[in-house]
């Protein structure tokens, strides 16, 4: 009987799909198991799970001479989706393609519509912008057309990235090594990151003091200030500075005996106001500067935000607005929600007169609202308990953040005090919070502290002009001026953000994709080019310098949204973009100069016979070789200095011998990585592979007490297994991944790459049905 029971549940659903009028395909099978128990029996809700249709990724599949006309072809396992999708359509009143409401899903609704040829008629497509009751059941009343301006939009943006990525990165496994990649947008964002690595490396820190005062007035408490000018000049650590400890004590020793005298005091009320609420990008940087989280993960969270979550009794219900956008534009009816709950839960003071508004930027597509809770009437508190810990966190911010928006200002009270002594002026500041405002719930985050902070939150005592100051002490300190700051993740995006380079769509791929290309690397989160990013990046300016400006890649990003307004051809865009690009791409070919070959020339000499080394890129990445190779076959490992000088690593002696003549072994490096040879080579030329397990900071499943280690088969291929193996025998080929799963809670997920479904991530747990796919880099590979 029991067996019966899901053949006879799988039938009726079959019945039921069958009976209903409606169809409804959407890309998610998270959104459909969401909307079809907000749509009741009359409708069936199917998943496309994601694209059905692609550029091959065999070849370029873009037919240049024919007006870049694109050669789509079903994605490999799609067919059975494509054949189940056209099954349910038959019969069918009216079909509604609702996959996200951007660009990426309109393309994904017209391939579908063009595969469900036989019901042209009755396709329609519909937009939700949240996934709530009441906004799903609005829009299927109101559907529209598919946006044919915003699919050739899409378009062309696949379409170049596929001309760049296909035709300049074979070039770059020519020239370079094999498995580079190119991007539209990728490339200059590593060229900003070099940039800064190259400013960074080009700065020479210069020597200043500043002299504090501890002052007492004829009110306590004591209170410090700061040096701000002498003889009537402001100091500046740039332009005027007191340069060592001799001008600096010398200072001190005049200020001794000097009446300090207070000549200005102002006081001033400073209001701080809410900022909006927030846009994909600022989502992305508050979850790093807050939670740690990269940008890859915030999306994919706010992904299943916005999908639904099961709320017990209330079922799935999506929990924030859709979560790519770039307008800070909110609804009306949001609008009052909100201003209710203000009222309510903090009193009449917090809840401003009129709502506040806010700009969106220029240039932005303003197609979404900006991202917020659906309803303000669910504090994260009261969700808590149905939410994984990042669900959770990710969740309060964007709660916390739509609140404190429409909320009134928060008030400092702010005194700046000028103290004469002599031909020197000190400056001493102080603030204190008066009221709190939309403080109270929310305050954004900072990136980088600024010079100046310290003052923050001091008050200071009651003072009067020309009172005059009791001397407590004076601290003469020493200061060096200071490089600007790495990027981080969330810095680098607002960087892109503020240049107009990509969208809200494609911040969080980009990021993946130059750590993963080995072209950026990522520590203490901030970001550092590798030498083979400064190398790629200086042939593709060389060779490509219209690609690689930020002015031109944010031009092409208004093209294309003037391909969705309808103000601009797609087939006329690619045209002004493809004849420069393949008159540069033919120039490349021949003048690029071919690294592989040559490699990258150092100062560091060959111990062996003293030609120069240079750097060049193996399958485990940088080494430096000899340039007389293949007469000299010397390698070795390098490392840079703070100024960016290579540096030889010296071989390393191991506690092991050699099995074959006794010899100590070393440490070495070769092309493709770090080897055990003998130290009696070339006498004795015998080496041993270096497969040592590597941590993953996973423990077991099965036993609870060894920690899952990555290591490699007989035959070369990573998996994983227990490190109290043989004791514990637990193994997989799929990699863990220390990030909780947000349906049971398990405490890593794992996850698989291959070519025909990208990269999946599911959980181990038995009974568990998570499975999700991750998204895929921007970048073409060739």
């Amino acid at each position: 009987m029991r067996s019966e029971m899901p053949l006879d549940r799988a039938a009726d659903r079959s019945k039921r799909e069958d009976m209903a009028k409606n169809l409804v395909i959407v890309e998610s099978p998270a959104k459909a198991k969401t909307l079809s128990k907000y749509l009741g029996r009359d409708y069936t809700v199917k998943a496309s799970v994601g694209h059905v249709v692609d550029l091959p990724k065999s070849k370029l599949g873009v037919d240049i001479e024919n007006d870049f006309t694109p050669e789509y072809t079903i994605i490999r396992g799609k067919s059975k989706v494509i054949s189940d999708l056209k099954k349910a359509a038959k019969g069918k009143e009216n079909i509604y393609l609702a996959p996200d409401p951007d660009r990426e899903g309109e393309a994904i609704a017209w391939h579908i519509a063009q595969k469900l040829s036989g019901s042209k008629s009755n396709i329609q497509r519909v937009l939700f912008n949240e996934i709530t009751k009441n906004a799903v059941k609005e829009a299927i009343k109101h559907p529209i057309e598919i946006d044919k301006n915003r699919f050739e939009a899409q378009q062309t943006r696949r379409i170049l990235d596929r001309l760049v990525g296909y035709q300049i990165s074979p070039l770059l496994w020519d020239k370079v090594r094999r498995g580079l990649s190119a991007g539209r947008v990728q490339s200059v964002a590593v060229r900003i990151v070099c940039e800064r690595e190259r400013e960074i490396r080009a700065f020479h820190k210069k020597e200043y003091w500043s002299v504090t005062a501890e002052v007492e007035g004829e009110n306590p408490p004591p209170f410090a200030a700061r040096l701000l000018k002498v003889d009537g000049k402001k100091l500046d650590p740039e332009k005027f500075r007191i340069e060592n400890e001799a001008t600096a004590t010398d200072i001190v020793e005049k200020l001794r005996s000097q009446d300090f005298k207070v000549t200005k005091v102002d006081r001033k009320e400073r209001r701080r106001f809410p900022t909006p609420p927030f846009i994909t990008s600022r989502l992305q940087q508050e979850a790093s500067r807050k939670l740690g989280y990269t940008p890859s993960r915030t999306m994919r969270i706010a992904q299943r935000l916005y999908e639904g979550i099961e709320l017990g009794p209330d079922g799935p219900v999506g929990l924030i607005t859709y979560m790519r956008t770039d307008s800070v534009r909110v609804s009306p009816e949001a609008l009052d929600s909100v201003r209710g709950l203000i009222g309510e839960r903090y009193g009449a003071d917090y809840l401003p007169k009129e709502p506040p508004t806010y700009k969106t930027k220029k240039g932005a597509q303003d197609a979404h609202e900006a991202i917020r809770p659906t309803s303000v009437d669910r504090p994260p508190e009261n969700v808590q308990s149905y939410l994984s810990k990042e669900e959770l966190s990710v969740y309060t911010l964007v709660w916390n953040r739509f609140v404190a928006s429409q909320m009134t200002p928060a008030v400092f009270d702010q005194t700046s005090v000028d103290i004469q002594a002599g031909d020197m002026l000190f400056r001493a500041s102080g603030q204190i919070l008066k009221f709190d405002g939309f403080m109270r719930v929310y305050s954004e985050g900072v990136d980088d502290e600024k010079a100046g902070d310290d003052d923050k939150d001091r008050r200071l005592p009651p003072l009067s002009e020309n009172e005059i100051l009791k001397l407590l002490e004076l601290k003469p300190e020493q200061h060096f001026t200071q490089p600007p700051p790495r990027y981080s993740q969330a810095t680098l995006i607002k960087e892109l953000e503020e240049k107009g380079i990509g969208r809200p769509s494609t911040y969080a791929s980009i990021m993946s994709t130059i750590i993963a290309k080995e072209y950026v690397s990522e520590e203490n989160r901030r970001l550092s080019p590798t030498e083979l990013g400064f190398l790629v990046t200086d042939l593709l300016i060389e060779s490509f310098p219209d690609l690689m400006n930020s002015e031109f890649t944010a031009g092409m990003e208004n093209t294309l949204d003037a391909i969705e307004d309808g103000t601009q051809p797609w087939v006329e865009a690619l045209r002004n973009f493809y004849g420069p690009f393949a008159k540069d791409l033919a120039k490349a070919g021949e003048e690029m100069r071919d690294i592989k070959r040559e490699g990258q020339p150092t100062d560091v000499e060959c111990p062996k016979c003293q030609s120069s080394m240079v750097v060049k890129w193996g399958r485990a990445g940088e080494f430096l070789g000899c340039s007389a190779y293949p007469e000299c076959k010397s390698t070795t490992n390098f490392k840079r200095d703070d100024e960016g000088n290579i540096v030889p690593v010296a071989e390393e002696v191991v506690d092991e011998v050699c099995e074959k003549c006794g010899s100590p072994m070393k440490m070495r490096f070769g092309r493709y990585g770090k080897f055990l040879g003998c130290s009696a080579y070339p006498e004795c030329k015998n080496v041993r592979s270096l497969n040592r397990p590597e941590p993953t900071g996973v423990k077991c499943p099965d036993c609870k007490e060894g920690e899952i280690m990555q290591k490699k088969s007989r035959g070369g291929k990573i998996f994983f297994s227990c490190g109290r193996y043989p004791e514990c025998r637990f193994a997989t080929w799929e990699k863990p991944v220390p990030e909780p799963c947000p349906t049971c809670q398990a405490p890593f997920v794992v996850e698989k790459t291959t070519k025909r479904a990208g990269t999946v991530r599911r959980c181990l747990s038995e009974g568990c049905d998570y499975k999700e796919s991750v998204e895929e880099d921007e970048a073409e590979a060739g």
